[in-house]
């Protein structure tokens, strides 16, 4: 690795660094922007003025703005983002009961989406202007239409209420076995994909076609190449950087979607812990989650930025 490639990326994850700080005020600010008093919802409307005052003074509520967002700022660089205000739980516990809920469906829906995603996108590259590119580019042009919401509430309402083949709520301990496994994530994960796998599929194809146009390739087609070994051996390795941002950035789409998801199947995860939150005006435990999001999708951006710069052969020799 030169020193250019290394200072691109050191400076990438400055920039990411940077960025994560800016979130976490905007994210601080955001919730306590948020209507109501979270020691009036826990006390309930017959609480004393006194009780309120005593309740917030011992949650810290009392304190200017500004210390409290340095205190929780030093508590998630220390690992401890607080306790949760109506719970009395801490959140870090709190958090990860259900983290590893929220990404063993992420993880189900990338296995599933992303390999059919780069199939379809680079095959439709391949045989771009055919029936088969027209028919794939029409069908995620409709799928991209349609909103997570209201696949999720097509799915339950067709294979959970009519056919009765899936369950209508998602629960990760069921697990036990495979048929458990796909009985349980069928319906989450297929509407979680909807959205991602299309996206991925225009981008993929946009950029295997913009590198099959590039010179090098064609001179090796021009040199005998066949058009499967001109986009697997030439055109590829050179796309590989804007496949790696295509999935990264639909990726993303997962920190959205899985929101909605979690809510409509009842999915113990995160996404659904941060709605219950906002509900409840449990301040430290939406800002942790909120961050967690942000994180995710800092990494996601960065790591195809990374990859960009890896792939890119005036970078990777002097």
């Amino acid at each position: 690795m030169n020193n250019t490639m290394s200072r691109l990326i050191a400076a990438r994850l400055g920039v990411m660094l940077l960025t994560l700080l800016i979130v976490s005020l905007a994210v601080f600010v955001a919730t306590e922007m948020l209507p109501g008093d979270v020691a009036e919802i826990v006390l309930g409307q017959s609480a004393t003025p006194e009780a309120v005052a005593g309740l917030r003074e011992a949650m810290n509520l009392d304190r200017p703005a500004p210390v409290r967002y340095l205190l929780w700022l030093g508590g998630l660089l220390t690992g401890d983002p607080g306790v949760s205000l109506v719970n009395n739980i801490p959140v870090a516990t709190l958090i990860g009961g259900r983290l590893g809920n929220s990404l063993l469906l992420a993880g189900v829906t990338a296995a599933f989406s992303v390999p059919i995603a780069l199939t379809l996108g680079i095959t439709a590259a391949m045989w771009r202007g055919r029936l088969y590119d027209r028919i794939v580019s029409f069908v995620t042009i409709c799928v991209v239409s349609v909103p997570e919401f209201m696949v999720a509430t097509l799915a339950v309402m067709i294979f959970a209420v009519q056919l009765r083949w899936l369950p209508a709520l998602s629960f990760a301990n069921d697990v036990q076995s495979l048929g458990e496994l796909l009985r349980v994530f069928a319906m989450p994960v297929i509407s979680l994909s909807f959205v991602i796998s299309a996206q991925m599929i225009r981008m993929t194809r946009a950029a295997v076609i913009d590198t099959l146009q590039s010179p090098y390739v064609e001179m090796a087609v021009l040199k005998g190449a066949g058009q499967t070994r001109a986009v697997l051996a030439h055109a590829l390795p050179n796309a590989i950087g804007p496949i790696a941002n295509a999935v990264a950035l639909s990726l993303s789409y997962l920190l959205g979607g899985v929101i909605i998801v979690e809510t409509i199947f009842n999915y113990p995860g995160i996404a659904k812990l941060m709605v219950d939150g906002v509900a409840t005006r449990d301040m430290p435990l939406i800002q942790t989650c909120a961050m967690i999001f942000c994180f995710s999708y800092l990494v996601l951006v960065t790591t195809a930025d990374i990859c960009a710069i890896v792939s890119n052969p005036r970078l990777r020799h002097k």
